[in-house]
């Protein structure tokens, strides 16, 4: 539809995830009408981060040398773990500011139907971990969806004879929510999660 560049701009933020077509034109067209400098600190910003961000090596989190930034602040609790499916999870538990103990990234969640076993997640690593380290609590914080909780309960079963105690985040309604919203599921896990008061 356009010439060379911009329809090629356009084509590979399409496939940015959120990011469909028209909102891809959008921003090409923004890209061509920036100072040339704004453009390309922003190319420069993606090219440094693929040619600097890693893998942390202890827990999967990105990172710019060997450990992530949580990992090298001794200041955490180090007898607990987070477990997340992904990094950007850990920027949510984070945003809280209620948890400051490590994490451990799974890498996503069991999903036989997508052929995602147990040995496609750094579980095997997770284990190796509370070996290694001294863990006393690992916290699953897999999303609450089918996937989610299978994991959970994989984690649940594996972890709890290595003498760990395995915890779950409560799920259920949102604060300010009203129960005519809630749907079945939200509400049997408001119930199943409650707290004494």
């Amino acid at each position: 539809m356009f010439e060379g560049p911009v329809q090629r701009l356009i084509d590979e933020m399409a496939r940015l995830p959120g990011i469909g077509q028209k909102t891809a034109q959008r921003l090409a067209f923004h890209l061509l009408s920036v100072e040339e400098a704004d453009a390309r600190r922003l190319a420069a910003a993606i090219g440094d981060m693929r040619d600097q961000v890693s893998v942390c090596e202890r827990c999967f989190n990105v990172a710019s040398g060997d450990l992530c930034g949580i990992c090298r602040d001794t200041r955490r609790d180090q007898s607990i773990l987070c477990v997340v499916e992904r990094p950007q999870d850990i920027v949510v538990v984070e945003r809280s500011q209620e948890f400051r103990g490590l994490y451990h990234v799974l890498g996503g969640s069991l999903s036989p139907i997508n052929g995602i076993g147990p040995g496609q997640l750094r579980i095997g690593e997770l284990t190796d971990r509370i070996g290694r380290e001294e863990i006393a609590e690992i916290i699953v914080a897999t999303n609450p969806t089918i996937e989610g909780d299978a994991t959970a309960m994989y984690l649940a079963r594996e972890l709890k004879p290595l003498g760990v105690r395995v915890t779950r985040l409560a799920s259920g309604l949102p604060v300010g929510g009203d129960l005519d919203y809630a749907d079945e599921l939200t509400l049997g896990r408001a119930l199943a999660g409650r707290m004494e008061l």
